[in-house]
């Protein structure tokens, strides 16, 4: 029987490739629920429906939460749960070659083209964008965000909320803080407290308690 998943919160632009995912996995896309008044960003044969609307078949179902931002995904998680939905999904879209080794949280999603390294643990609700390459004994927190084409080299270590932006790097042994923020292109060279934002190659702080990505923490 094939596996109905419904996606809780679909405002964010990248909805649309959490979808793309669930297809090439073959699975099937049960409903999108808009948690907020905005436009949707799903696919014009997909069920759209406001949490009112939900019924207990659909809330029996796993669920996902496509939002990338850290505060907004956590703050979806507690909406669901509130709603009923007791069962997050995690998915690795098919095109990424998942190690056996791997410890992965419930809600999590890794997008197309990715490479995982083996030995690495995934907190729950992690959210791993496009080309992104996560290097051996990777440690993502709960609710780490990272952005396209990212690189982690071995035993990185990420704290929770953190979001590290699309291209930077991050060298061997590294650690960045809870609701600390990599800009995008930056090169991690030593740790990074939590709540800094950094930028730069080599990267240094050029802000303290920023309160996480867009000044949203996740708590």
């Amino acid at each position: 029987m094939t596996t109905r998943v419904v996606l809780y919160g679909i405002g964010s632009p990248v909805a649309a490739d959490v979808e793309e995912s669930l297809h090439r996995a073959g699975l099937v896309l049960a409903a999108g629920i808009r948690n907020r008044p905005v436009e949707s960003h799903l696919s014009d044969e997909a069920i759209i429906l406001e949490p009112e609307g939900v019924g207990a078949d659909l809330v029996a179902l796993p669920h996902l939460i496509p939002l990338f931002t850290p505060a907004h995904r956590q703050r979806a998680a507690r909406e669901a749960a509130e709603a009923g939905f007791l069962r997050p999904f995690s998915l690795i879209d098919p095109s990424v070659a998942a190690p056996r080794r791997l410890d992965l949280g419930p809600g999590c999603y890794v997008n197309a083209g990715c490479s995982l390294g083996a030995a690495s643990r995934f907190g729950a609700h992690v959210f791993v964008n496009r080309g992104a390459s996560v290097g051996h004994h990777a440690q993502l927190s709960d609710f780490v965000s990272l952005g396209p084409g990212v690189v982690l080299a071995g035993h990185v270590a990420l704290g929770r909320g953190s979001v590290v932006g699309a291209g930077a790097t991050i060298l061997p042994e590294r650690s960045v803080g809870a609701n600390a923020v990599v800009g995008a292109g930056a090169v991690v060279t030593r740790d990074v407290p939590e709540g800094c934002l950094v930028l730069g190659n080599p990267a240094r702080i050029v802000r303290r308690d920023i309160g996480g990505y867009h000044g949203l923490p996740v708590t």
